[in-house]
């Protein structure tokens, strides 16, 4: 097992998942920023460990693995938590889809690694755009606050989370149109 700063960030990433529901379901006026504050930092680390990686020459196959599982623990969790929360049709849709897609692309990188054709899978630019999408989404609507009296947050999140979940289902039918090119 690789241990580096890279890999570090990413174990974070874990690690904050049972911070980032406890700070959910605490009573506090202070603990939705606190969340959404968390989840933000996820975020932030989700880029930085690649990039720290790259830059670093520290790439390594142990972190290829754990970052996208990192990655999809914690946008679930969140996911979840939010479902439980608002118990609306919209959010639940987006939550079904967004996980369901994680788990056939999953499946799908492990179908074509093991034909020999992985590269084919490989993440694409339209999947760091539904992450960003999905990260300022989760943030939002973890606040759920209107920010300074003036800004919507929730609204935005819903409207984030909109977008993220075209960009899932776009990047679903991209990745599978590469798997099964002719």
């Amino acid at each position: 097992m690789v241990f580096n700063l890279p890999v570090l960030l990413t174990w974070l990433r874990i690690a904050f998942i049972p911070l980032l529901v406890f700070l959910f379901y605490l009573d506090r006026p202070w603990a939705p920023l606190a969340a959404a504050t968390l989840f933000g930092i996820a975020g932030i680390t989700d880029w930085a460990d690649g990039y720290l990686a790259r830059l670093w020459q520290q790439e390594s196959r142990f972190g290829a693995f754990l970052d996208p599982v990192a990655d999809k623990l914690i946008v679930a969790v969140a996911l979840i938590l939010l479902v439980e929360r608002e118990a609306n049709i919209w959010i639940t849709s987006a939550t079904i889809i967004i996980i369901g897609r994680e788990i056939v692309i999953s499946a799908l990188r492990e179908w074509m690694a093991e034909s020999g054709s992985r590269s084919k899978v490989a993440v694409a630019f339209i999947g760091k755009l539904k992450t960003t999408a999905q990260i300022i989404a989760l943030i939002f609507l973890l606040y759920n606050q209107t920010l300074l009296g003036m800004f919507p947050l929730r609204e935005w999140g819903m409207v984030a989370l909109a977008i993220a979940t075209v960009l899932t289902l776009w990047s679903m039918v991209q990745y599978l149109r590469s798997a099964f090119k002719a």
